[in-house]
């Protein structure tokens, strides 16, 4: 996989203030807020940073939390984890493997198959509507 590199200066041209803040400063952005919390519209969730396809509706429920989430990536490799001790908590960070913008975190909790939850900042994605 390509790997999508832009200098500081070019990310601030192509990002709103509010992506900006989420993918490339590890921001969040509040609960209840995001276009996608709620959102039922069927398509593909593409990373906001580099359009990389990251997730599938059909993959997304409401945890009740306030942000997208979803119980899997579209594919293991479209993402990548990493550990997150920030603000005295143990968390998985996950990123964009293509562009490594900061998307949300990943907990243990999600319904079945996979128990998994990718609480994900919905600045941090484009929705591509099925047609």
């Amino acid at each position: 996989m390509e790997k999508t590199q832009y200098t500081d200066a070019e990310w601030r041209e192509r990002l709103t203030p509010a992506q900006y803040h989420v993918l490339r400063e590890k921001g969040t952005e509040r609960a209840f807020t995001g276009e996608y919390y709620d959102s039922k519209t069927p398509g593909v969730y593409r990373c906001a940073g580099c359009g990389a396809e990251l997730f599938r509706s059909d993959a997304k429920f409401d945890s009740g939390t306030g942000w997208p989430s979803f119980v899997e990536p579209t594919s293991l490799e479209s993402v990548d984890t990493h550990v997150d001790s920030s603000y005295g908590m143990i968390r998985t960070e996950v990123t964009c493997a293509t562009c490594g913008g900061h998307l949300g975190h990943v907990f243990p909790d999600g319904p079945g198959p996979t128990g998994q939850r990718y609480c994900i900042n919905s600045c941090s994605l484009d929705l591509e509507p099925a047609s």
